[in-house]
């Protein structure tokens, strides 16, 4: 059983709470039925990203064998067999339809799963080939994030802003960048590239790269804030006092990547760095108060 969830990766689910971005921003957080759809929604991503990690670990066996840390992956270590992952696969596509079909009526399901379709076979190339042009992998990975956004609005039939899709991109492609820092940090002192296209990429290449997308993204933030649209929503003109929180969140990622060089895997940094935690939960009830108490 340790071996399935190691291949299916529920520590990696935290990602799909980008579905619930529409709901939050679009303030019906207390709406009952876009809980229900946002959640629905979130679950069926889960499903759909697993079946994409059995079909990673299939297609990249005899590289994994080769890796010195994953090598201990379920399929390269022989605790799984291709055939398992195969069948883990299919169960995880058949749980995500079986989530997205219970999502609304015929025209929430349609929307929904026509974005779930197109992630999932964009991924599938991703993990096929794509994945091995760089610059094109990072863009790939922050769109897929883009695509959970818009799902989530499909979902609860939230319009989304145009600075909200963007912000999303700009963000998940610093977080992309930042994780590839570390992919050129371990080529440098190893002197094998982790991955085929890391060889595309160095250190000023990439440090210019995180300091681009990261100020693009504050700024594309307080644009978000004090855009006409957004303050006559909320009814409050106030909202770019979070931008606080936005720029000390970025500052501290990028220390983490920098100074300390743990920015491999950005789930795990958001499961376990106290600071960054305490970030995004100061952003979040500063965000709600001025959206739902104070408007």
């Amino acid at each position: 059983m340790n071996s399935i969830f190691k291949l299916i990766r529920p520590q990696q689910w935290l990602k799909n709470v980008f579905v619930f971005i529409p709901m939050f921003f679009g303030g019906s957080l207390l709406d009952p039925s876009d809980i229900r759809a946002s959640a629905l929604t979130f679950l069926a991503y889960c499903f759909t990203a697993s079946s994409v990690y059995c079909f990673n670990d299939i297609n990249d066996l005899e590289a994994d064998r080769r890796h010195p840390v994953k090598c201990r992956r379920p399929l390269a270590s022989g605790a799984l067999s291709v055939r398992a992952a195969w069948l883990l696969m299919l169960l995880m596509l058949a749980l995500a339809a079986a989530m997205s079909a219970l999502v609304g009526d015929a025209a929430h399901v349609m929307k929904v799963g026509g974005v779930l379709a197109f992630y999932y076979v964009m991924n599938l190339c991703y993990c096929a080939k794509l994945k091995q042009y760089a610059i094109l992998d990072v863009c790939i990975v922050a769109f897929g994030f883009v695509l959970r956004v818009l799902a989530g609005g499909f979902a609860t039939d939230i319009a989304l802003s145009k600075w909200l899709v963007l912000m999303t991109f700009l963000l998940t492609l610093f977080l992309s960048f930042a994780k590839r820092r570390d992919d050129v940090v371990r080529m440098n002192e190893t002197g094998e590239p982790p991955r085929k296209n890391t060889i595309r990429y160095n250190l000023t290449f990439i440090n210019q790269a995180i300091t681009v997308t990261a100020a693009v993204t504050l700024v594309c933030y307080i644009m978000y804030t004090v855009s006409p649209e957004v303050t006559a929503r909320f009814n409050s003109d106030m909202l770019y006092l979070t931008s606080v929180f936005v720029l000390l969140g970025l500052l501290r990622y990028m220390q983490i990547t920098v100074v300390d060089k743990k920015s491999g895997d950005p789930t795990k940094m958001m499961l376990h760095d106290r600071f960054t935690q305490l970030v995004v939960l100061a952003w979040a009830l500063t965000f709600l108060l001025l959206i739902y108490v104070f408007k």
